[in-house]
């Protein structure tokens, strides 16, 4: 295939955003005193955006009586503590540095709040990104095919040309309800036997990896 766009997905794809949202899941729960959850389930629970992440934080899930505020409350802390820890991952900048030097452009599709996004996309990846999105009606998050759809269509691409990169069942799943072509990451919030069991088009284990496929 001819690559000249490359749709990715934000937490464990091209920014370990891991610590900073389990500390924001915790500060939640401190403010119930609810006992903290592990990095690892936090890394389980995510993918699916905030709303079903809160489900997955809180002992009554959407019926708990607090979820609203816990909501609230979780979009406040993490939209001001989400660049404390939070990385690109290695090798993901020289990556997009030769993406933009071969002229393939790039954009971020995120489930993660687009208020968090966006600052997120500009702090660490500047100008590289022609465009990042989260979740903003009437756009539904993924695995719905509107975001990525949306950024085929700003982009000025064709869904032939443009390649998806995600770490997730929810991203597998986005790629082929928007019908593109899917390279799964082994470095992300999922393991590698999960990932192959969900058939994307290419697994890759670097960043570099991803160049083969242009």
């Amino acid at each position: 295939m001819k690559v000249t766009a490359v749709i990715f997905d934000m937490d464990g794809t091209v920014l370990n955003t891991l610590e900073d949202l389990t500390d924001a899941v915790n500060a939640m729960r401190r403010h119930f005193d609810l006992e903290p959850h592990s990095i690892e389930q936090v890394r389980h629970n995510v993918g699916n955006g905030v709303e079903v992440l809160m489900e997955k934080s809180l002992p009554g899930g959407r019926d708990d009586p607090r979820f609203g505020e816990a909501l609230a409350f979780y979009r406040a802390y993490y939209e001001s503590h989400n660049q404390i820890k939070t990385a690109p991952y290695p090798g993901i900048l020289p990556l997009m540095d030769e993406l933009k030097k071969r002229g393939v452009a790039m954009a971020v599709v995120s489930n993660k709040q687009d208020a968090a996004v966006k600052p997120l996309s500009r702090h660490f990846f500047g100008d590289r990104m022609a465009l990042s999105m989260g979740p903003v009606p009437p756009l539904r998050r993924k695995p719905n095919p509107d975001m990525v759809w949306a950024a085929v269509e700003q982009l000025g691409k064709e869904r032939e040309e443009c390649l998806f990169v995600g770490d997730s069942e929810v991203d597998v799943m986005t790629a082929k309800n928007a019908g593109l072509t899917c390279a799964a990451v082994t470095w992300g919030f999922r393991e590698r036997n999960l990932l192959e069991s969900l058939n994307p088009d290419y697994i890759i284990g670097r960043p570099e990896e991803l160049l083969k496929l242009l």
